[in-house]
Formats: structure tokens, sequence, C-alpha cells
């Protein structure tokens, strides 16, 4: 397959490349697939000049490890151009005042993420063409589809996973070390839906320093480690946990949901999620503080509208399900239609969209998954790169390292670093099977005698857990064609 441009070469068809996207069960990077994509120049200094001082709002954390995760409900947020944030992040003078000014660079990390190109750069919708994922089989998709990250050296994404799609990740500048777990793991990595963010099922565990005492079953967990350079595209298969950090000075990553039709499932899963975990913290006492609503999400949904969201989402996926059984599968749509459903994961916030009239539940079928018999085998190889088992790194990838189109090569991570365990007394340990709950026992530090109860929260880890909404969902599934 040739470009417009006859040096520019690539190792996969776009047809090719979208028959492994949607059909590989996992993470793996493309490399010497994005060389003519103008967006490869989208450093620091070249969106500063784009966006001309308007602002973006970055989050901000600390780089010390704790053995809790840093969600985004514990961080910090301040409004500031890409010139400031440069300048911070470099550790200039200048940065002593202004919105940086409170946080010590060589303390904090700043991310501006999740945001979307088609928001920031509204007034310049010539640059969307910059991304082009038509070279991946999505013809249509472009920036105008994709999602901006940019941060500074440590900024990180807590450990989680993303009810709908797949995922394409493109690394412009820096480096991200992404650590990787198949869904199988789900149990091992104490899911929890607090705090709260719809199509975000996060982990309790903080993976690169993890609380052994409270979640014994992580030492279960097989981390899938890889180093993202500048030109490589990784493939987040569908269900996969991933925590990702910035591990060079200044980072950019752009990155595009691509729906799947299992989404009309997830979709209805989220609204019962959603409608539960609503009901049961909106009656919690107000002072309690508990900040269990993601910053992403603008507010707590009434249980009239999470009820409405509810039924379009039975209904779409009732819809599908007879569409799939009559066998008249709706083509791939292209265009404006090709907006991702998945890609509707952060919009709420960004365009107030109401969970009963987002397109999230309206918009076509698009991209139907090939099914196995009719797949060729997965081409592996200098141009797809398989992530692999960390326990299998040593022997199988120690020493190999892969050319990308910028001449960087794909690193894998070093061992996973386990932090000193302390021993916390009036600790409840909640298993994910929600069987007997107990308190935490240390043989340095002898029973816990103080009572402790379960709090709504514990309930929820139950109630929610995905394994019990996935029932839920199929009891309705099963009503809903009764009638």
């Amino acid at each position: 397959y040739k470009s417009l441009n006859s040096e520019d070469v690539k190792p996969f068809t776009p047809e090719k490349t979208k028959e492994i996207v949607m059909s590989l069960q996992q993470p793996a990077v493309f490399c010497n697939m994005v060389g003519s994509w103008p967006a490869l120049h989208w450093n620091v200094n070249y969106l500063s000049a784009m966006l001309e001082g308007k602002t973006i709002q970055f989050r901000l954390g600390l780089k010390t490890v704790d053995l809790v995760p840093q969600f985004e409900t514990s961080c910090s947020y301040v409004e500031a151009t890409l010139e400031e944030f440069l300048a911070w992040s470099c550790g200039q003078p200048s940065c002593l005042s202004g919105p940086f000014s409170c946080y010590d660079h060589s303390k904090y990390w700043a991310y501006a993420d999740y945001k979307y190109i088609a928001r920031i750069f509204e007034d310049k919708p010539e640059i969307f063409q910059d991304v082009r994922w038509s070279d991946f089989g999505f013809p249509g998709r472009s920036g105008k589809e994709s999602t901006l990250w940019i941060g500074s050296e440590g900024a990180n994404t807590p450990c989680h996973l993303d009810s709908y799609g797949c995922n394409l990740v493109l690394q412009v500048q820096g480096r991200k070390r992404w650590h990787l777990f198949p869904p199988g793991d789900t149990s091992f990595l104490y899911p929890t839906r607090i705090p709260y963010e719809e199509s975000s099922i996060f982990s309790k565990v903080n993976i690169t320093n993890p609380d052994l005492k409270r979640f014994p079953e992580f030492r279960n967990a097989t981390a899938h480690v890889v180093t993202l350079s500048p030109g490589q595209v990784l493939l987040v298969p569908r269900h996969w946990w991933h925590y990702v950090e910035s591990i060079d000075p200044v980072t950019v990553s752009i990155n595009s949901w691509i729906e799947l039709d299992a989404d009309h499932e997830a979709r209805v899963e989220e609204a019962i999620t959603r409608m539960l975990v609503c009901a049961i913290k909106s009656a919690e006492n107000p002072s309690d503080g508990d900040l269990w609503l993601n910053p992403t999400e603008v507010e707590a949904t009434s249980h009239e509208i999470n009820l409405q969201y509810l039924n379009k989402a039975v209904s779409a996926y009732l819809k599908c399900q007879e569409t799939s059984e009559s066998g008249q599968a709706r083509s791939s749509s292209t265009g404006a239609k090709q907006r991702t459903n998945a890609s509707c994961k952060r919009k709420r916030r960004e365009d107030g969209c109401e969970p009963g009239s987002c397109t999230l539940l309206t918009q076509e079928r698009g991209f139907p998954t090939p099914k196995a018999e009719e797949l060729q085998e997965i081409p592996f190889g200098p141009h797809l790169i398989r992530v692999l088992p960390q326990s299998h790194k040593t022997s199988v990838m120690g020493a190999v390292t892969i050319e990308s189109d910028s001449g960087d090569r794909l690193h894998e991570n070093e061992g996973e670093h386990f932090g000193k365990l302390l021993c916390k007394r009036e600790r409840l340990v909640m298993n994910n099977n929600c069987e007997t709950s107990a308190h935490q026992m240390d043989s340095d530090c002898g029973p816990c005698t103080s009572q402790t109860a379960l709090s709504t929260n514990d309930l929820l880890d139950c109630l929610v857990n995905p394994r019990v909404i996935s029932l839920v969902a199929q009891l309705l599934g099963t009503k809903g064609r009764s009638r």
C-alpha cells in the first residue's frame, strides 16, 4: 500500500490494519504506520503556538508514591497556557508567579488529559486532518474524533479499564510507560466505581506500590509492560486494564476510542451502575465529605434521568440483538456518522451531554468485528510487536529493541517496584467475591480491637462489581424481550 507520497510505504493496508485492530485480543504496538502524519510534529512548542495563549486545565498530583492510588478526586487543578506549562516543567524561575507558582515541579506532576481536539481547536478545524486514522482502516476518522494528552514527568492515569470500545494511542513526544492487565485479572485488581465516572472502572490497587496486605490477590495479576516511544501506536484491546505514566520531562499523546458491537451491552451495564451509585451515594449525608463523583462528571444525575438512560440503553441493546439475529447487519459509517460512541467517554463534562439525549445511545453502529474463522494469522513481526507478560520479558523480549518511524526504540520496563507493607489497624478488608469481611490482622500489630462498620462504598463494591452488573444486565435483557 502506497499513500499519495510515493515514498511513504506502510507495512499494512488499511483493511488489514482494521482487521488486526478489531480482532486482536492482546495489546500490541504498531510501528512504521504514521510516518506521514503531520500530527507527529505536535510537540508542546507547536501546540502552544497553535493555541495562541489559550488556557487549558491541568491536573496536578504528587510525585511521591503512596499505597493508595492518586485518584482525580485527590488532585489539584489549574488553568494555564502551554507556554506556562513548558516553563514550569523545565523549572524556569519565571514560574515563581502564575498558575503553577504553588507547585514545585520537583514534587508535582501536571497533566492536561482527556482534551478533545475538536473542542480545544474548534477555531482551527483544519488541524483535524493532521491525524489520519484512515491508515488504520477507519476512513473519515481524524483529530475531530481524537483526544490529546500533555503531561510532565510522573504524570499518570490511575489503573482502570474502559467499558466502551478499544483504544488506539499514538505517542508524539516523549515516552510513556503502560502497565496493562488482561480482562481475566479483573478480580485481582479489586475493581471499584468510587470515584464514579461513566465508562471507567478503577482499581483500588496502586499497581506501582501495591498494598499486598490489603489486596493479596494482586499477586496473581499478570502485568504486560511496554514503553511507548514517538511514532508508535499502541492497541489497547477491549476491557484491558491500564496504568499509564509519563517517564520523560514532557509527553504528548493522541488517542481515539474505536466502538465495538459489544458496547451496546456495556451501555446497559453502565446505566445500571449509574442508577445504583447515584441513588445510594446521593442518599448519604453531604457533610461526610466523600468525594465520590469524579471531576469529569458534572453532577449526580436524578433517578428519573438515570431511568430514562437505562431504558434507552436496554432498547438500543435489544434492537441491536434483533438486527444481529435477523442477519441484517448495518454497514460501516463514514465521515460525521463515524464519530465514535466510545469517544463520548468524557464528553459529559466537555459538552454538557445529558445521559438521556447523548449521541452515545442513538448513533448508528459501525465497524462490525470480523469472525474469528475469517481472520488470517496475525502478522506479528518488526511492524507489529506483542506486548508480552512481564514474567516472560527476560527470556523472550529482554534484549529486543525495535526501530520506530522516528528511530526511537521500544523498551521494556524493569521489574515492578513493590514498596513497604504498612500495618493498617482499623481497615476493613473486602474481597471481590463479596464474601465474609474481616478486620486486617498483622503479626506485628496484633488483632484489631476497635469496631469497624460497613460503609456504603463497601456495599457498592459488591453491588456494582462488574460480574454482578453483567448478570443484572442479562436479566434486564431477558425481561425486555418478554414484553
